[in-house]
């Protein structure tokens, strides 16, 4: 697979990065089902794992931990940090208190002395930036971790964070929601990310299913995993959605003409962005890994990327209301502005 670089970093990653959240479900269910396909995903030429502490309540680390003995200077492994681990509110959040805690419980589950990059899950309203960054740059220092991130939305704050480390320790990557559907991070993060040298770790080429190609008008409404856990956002028949559905058909139909699937053209096109840096998958089963490695393969031609961008215009996202990044400003009411506050 082919080795690409994390910013002005230089260390190698794969192209794809397996990524854990799918994988938690196998491990939770079955540790060594689920350590076998971290092998299998390792011995076909990914070289890259992001894990995040919250996947199945840290089996997902578990499952990667036994397939990292023996091979961990081979793999590049991103851990995030942050989300809700249990029910204790003190077990989460982008603080320094809990992040100390998070990180040695990481290293002990993975059975490694150091993590090569470990970055929140996403922006914590309750504790600054610069409380967060402070105590990330320690945990370089201290040896625990080789260098961090940062989630990479709202992008000002990734313009922030470089500015509150300037002459210290700062960030060297950011990971972003990026699909055919959600291409928002065209306009805002990896500009941003160019301009500072920063790896980029794209997740959701998928666009949450929709993108697998069962997504297609006149066949129905498809029923998955992720269907099941959040019917509303998959429902094909509700007004909201309808519009959705049609620009994933002409997606497809664009796909069809040039020999694809709609799954290769969607993985396809989040690889081919120069910024990007490694684009993380989440296999859930063994010929679901076979499917991502084959569409790693697959060139787009300048042909086929202007047809993709008259159906979904560069920097755009199909709804309004749907571009995969939960901004704090806007998660609760009383926050988004003095006129609607009670």
């Amino acid at each position: 697979m082919e080795q690409r670089r994390t910013g002005r970093t230089g260390a190698p990653v794969s192209a794809l990065t397996l990524g854990t959240h799918a994988l938690a479900g196998v491990a939770t269910r079955d540790l060594d089902e689920a350590t076998v396909l971290v092998h299998e995903a390792l011995d076909r030429g990914v070289t890259a794992v992001d894990v995040s502490d919250a996947d199945g309540g840290g089996r997902a680390e578990s499952a990667v931990g036994a397939a990292l003995a023996g091979r961990r200077d081979d793999v590049f492994v991103s851990v995030r940090f942050g989300d809700a681990v249990d029910s204790d509110p003190a077990h989460r959040g982008n603080g320094r208190r809990w992040m100390f805690r998070a990180v040695e419980r990481s290293l002990e589950r993975l059975g490694v002395d150091v993590i090569d990059l470990y970055q929140p899950a996403r922006p914590d309203p309750a504790t600054s930036l610069d409380e967060t960054l402070d105590a990330l740059a320690d945990l370089v220092a201290a040896g625990r971790i080789r260098a961090f991130g940062i989630p990479g939305f709202p992008a000002e704050e990734l313009v922030e964070a470089q500015w509150l480390r300037s002459g210290g320790k700062s960030a060297t990557a950011t990971h972003v929601p990026y699909s055919l559907l959600v291409r928002t991070a065209e306009r805002t993060v990896l500009p941003v990310a160019r301009r500072f040298g920063l790896g980029v770790f794209t997740g959701a080429p998928l666009a949450g299913g929709w993108l697998a190609g069962s997504y297609r008008e006149g066949a129905g409404q498809p029923v998955s995993p992720r269907a099941l856990a959040d019917p509303a956002a998959h429902d094909v028949g509700s007004p909201r959605n309808r519009r959705k559905l049609g620009v994933v058909d002409r997606l497809g139909r664009l796909a069809d003409e040039a020999g694809l699937t709609l799954f290769e053209l969607s993985v396809g096109f989040a690889l081919t962005h120069p910024d990007v840096s490694s684009v993380v998958v989440g296999p859930r089963t063994t010929s679901h890994l076979d499917a991502y490695l084959q569409a790693s393969e697959v060139a787009l031609d300048d042909d086929l990327l202007d047809a993709v961008d008259r159906v979904v215009p560069p920097g755009t996202h199909v709804l309004e209301d749907d571009t995969g990044i939960a901004l704090p400003a806007l998660s609760r009411e009383r926050l988004r502005g003095p006129a609607l506050v009670r």
